[in-house]
């Protein structure tokens, strides 16, 4: 708490140029012995905080001086700002986080901070959806990642099967909308979903984590592990070049070009695309009809046979089902 009404003190310093022990008091809600004693902390600091005897005295920065309380230059705070983006639509703690931060930045700096939180606005909803609200576990956790306590988890599986669990929450992701949290558990290191969390309640007990755990290098593991369950099964397509885009839309970093446009191919192009599996790379491309063939392997032409022959025996009669208006 001291820090926080020392932060404080400062920040009225820096508004007002010169406050007294009284002032800072009141303001703050403590004594005055107390306001006293903080602001002889800032000088102790090496802040230059002083006071001033007599009438119309009080504690001041030396020379009016505006002391830069967060040290980031222009640049440095456009860019933090920029990246928080815009405090109408954080959460009440940011926002907050924001007006503070504002206030303790030189004034030459305060009015493109504040146009940089105005700047951006970010939409994580896809066309034709509806916006993602951050999942109700993920306030807790993060509490619990930030206190280092340990969590008991109501977990559901892929198989549909619940679980708890006592982890040691580690980092939370946001991978596009969807929330991970890496955890150690009695198995070893783990990556739950968050949407696939009933409920996580934050325990008294310490946390254990890796000495030279890094969250970022960890993710990047987790997601090379899963690109690569991700690209089991390839196959080679043929597609013409101004498709290029829409298909790479499709299938992301599993979509690879092995050769130009080619006169035997008919001028298309050869492209390598990957799945987990045969089916999977065949329900992608079946909506593609004859804009795209598939080349190899011999699966997925199968599989894609065998779409084409339920579509057909489901739709074969172009008559309107009874009932039908």
């Amino acid at each position: 708490m001291r820090a926080d009404r020392l932060v404080a003190a400062l920040l009225l310093l820096q508004a007002r140029g010169r406050v007294t022990a009284a002032e800072l008091a009141e303001r703050l809600e403590i004594s005055v012995a107390t306001a006293r004693r903080d602001l002889e902390a800032l000088s102790a600091a090496g802040i230059p905080v002083y006071p001033q005897p007599g009438r119309g005295g009080g504690w001041s920065l030396v020379g009016g001086a505006r002391t830069d309380l967060t040290g980031l230059n222009a640049a440095e705070s456009q860019a933090l700002f920029l990246l928080l983006g815009p405090a109408s639509s954080a959460e009440p703690e940011v926002t907050s986080a924001l007006r503070k931060l504002i206030r303790a930045l030189p004034a030459t700096f305060r009015s493109d901070a504040e146009a940089a939180s105005r700047a951006v606005v970010s939409d994580a909803a896809d066309w034709g959806e509806a916006d993602r609200e951050p999942p109700a576990v993920l306030r807790p956790l993060r509490n619990a990642v930030v206190r280092r306590l340990k969590v008991r988890l109501a977990y559901t599986g892929k198989a549909g099967r619940s679980t708890e669990r006592l982890v040691d929450p580690l980092g939370l992701v946001d991978k596009d909308g969807i929330w991970y949290l890496i955890a150690g558990t009695e198995a070893g290191q783990r990556t739950f979903r968050l949407d696939r969390i009933a409920s996580a309640d934050v325990t008294d007990l310490p946390a254990e984590r890796p000495e030279h755990f890094d969250l970022s290098a960890e993710w990047s593991r987790v997601v090379a592990e899963m690109e690569q369950r991700r690209s089991l099964v390839s196959a080679v397509v043929l597609v013409d070049a101004r498709f290029l885009p829409v298909l790479r839309s499709h299938f992301g970093r599993h979509c690879e070009v092995v050769a130009q446009e080619d006169e035997r191919a008919g001028g298309r192009v050869r492209v390598r695309v990957a799945a987990h599996m045969a089916r999977s790379i065949a329900e992608q491309v079946a909506g593609w009809g004859a804009m795209l063939e598939v080349v190899a392997p011999r699966s997925v032409r199968t599989e894609l046979a065998r779409i084409g022959q339920e579509l057909t025996d489901q739709y074969a009669n172009p008559s309107d089902p009874p009932g039908t208006p």
